[in-house]
């Protein structure tokens, strides 16, 4: 018999991330064969044990999904959100999926969505450096001298962000390289060099390229993405 920890188990499953898991089970959304989990070291075995989540059975399918979605700018990074428009919503596939990092409800761009929680916190963390790649245009034009201090990094709350890779693509566009993921990062950090963001577009995360995919349309990944993606998982 093997057990795993509740929440990797919801997190596997597609439910929600680890940490999300932690929360619910504190909460009391959880029952494991019919009891209420509300201890965070709760161990199960996904073969024998009846995990529910809000009354319903949780199974974990056979095969991971993942998937590639063109965020539309006006909707949320969430699963579930009260009164807002959710990205999970322009998915239509029975398997639980949940969005790896997010982009915030005026951003567009690139998302990728999985019942895959190792990926989720792969593609989180920042210690496995994965490059995400932004397509930024501003309200007025920017001076070259102005987009070499965004690579440098600057100061947002007491500390500095980490060198960006940033280049021109027109005079109130360019292009930025980030291996951090800051709440809202790059709207800071360009407000702090005294502009603002007009449009903001993700356009690749890590080897997972946006390309010609429309705004609300979603792919699977190809077998070779999800190679070169997983490779160490």
């Amino acid at each position: 018999m093997t057990q795993i920890r509740l929440q990797k188990f919801l997190s596997a499953a597609g439910v929600c991330s680890r940490r999300e898991g932690e929360k619910h089970i504190l909460a009391g959304d959880v029952r494991v064969n019919g009891t209420v989990a509300r201890v965070l070291g709760t161990k199960v075995d996904p073969k024998n044990d009846r995990i529910e989540f809000r009354g319903k059975p949780v199974i974990k399918s056979s095969r991971p999904v993942y998937i590639a979605l063109h965020k539309p700018s006006g909707y949320v990074t969430s699963c579930k959100q009260p009164q807002e428009r959710i990205v999970t919503s322009l998915v239509d596939i029975p398997e639980r999926i949940f969005p790896v990092g997010r982009l915030d409800k005026a951003s567009e761009g690139l998302l990728i969505l999985t019942d895959d929680g190792r990926l989720h916190h792969r593609l989180s963390h920042p210690s496995f450096d994965h490059e995400k790649v932004y397509r930024v245009t501003v309200a007025r034009g920017i001076a070259d001298d102005v987009l070499k201090q965004l690579s440098s990094g600057v100061d947002l709350e007491g500390s500095r962000t980490r060198p960006a890779k940033v280049r021109r693509i027109s005079e109130k566009q360019f292009r930025m390289t980030l291996q951090e993921g800051r709440n809202r990062q790059i709207r800071r950090m360009v407000g702090k060099v005294g502009h603002r963001v007009k449009r903001l577009k993700r356009v690749r995360v890590a080897n997972i390229c946006l390309g010609n995919l429309k705004p609300g349309h979603w792919r699977h990944l190809s077998e070779a993405e999800k190679t070169v993606l997983l490779k160490g998982l």
